[in-house]
């Protein structure tokens, strides 16, 4: 059974940075392209960064320059570098495989506010 946990979710102030880390279990992490996806209140989920199994990455235009999406294949481990973080960016944020499976974690909050 595939799962997926998020944290590194927070209060941050615009123009900070965050770090998100999801952990992954009950699938072989390595074989597949993984995503951040997010979801803001009153909106649809969408995706924001894409890594593919050799690593090369995809972004939103919403996030592009600012977000670096990373994957550690050994500790099954996907991790969302947030920077010049925006209110816009205010979402609760998740991973899943890319296709998404149906198995999403509870995802992490990302609140940017003064």
């Amino acid at each position: 059974q595939v799962q997926f946990v998020e944290s590194g979710g927070g209060l941050v102030q615009p123009g900070g940075s965050l770090r998100l880390s999801c952990a992954a279990s009950g699938s072989i992490f390595r074989f597949y392209a993984m995503a951040w996806y997010r979801q803001a209140p009153g909106n649809q989920r969408e995706w924001v960064a894409i890594i593919i199994q050799g690593g090369s990455t995809i972004y939103a235009d919403s996030v592009k320059g600012r977000f670096t999406v990373s994957r550690d294949n050994a500790k099954n481990t996907l991790y969302l570098q947030m920077n010049s973080l925006k209110p816009e960016d205010t979402a609760v944020y998740y991973c899943n495989q890319r296709p998404a499976l149906d198995a999403w974690g509870q995802g992490t909050l990302v609140t940017v506010s003064s």
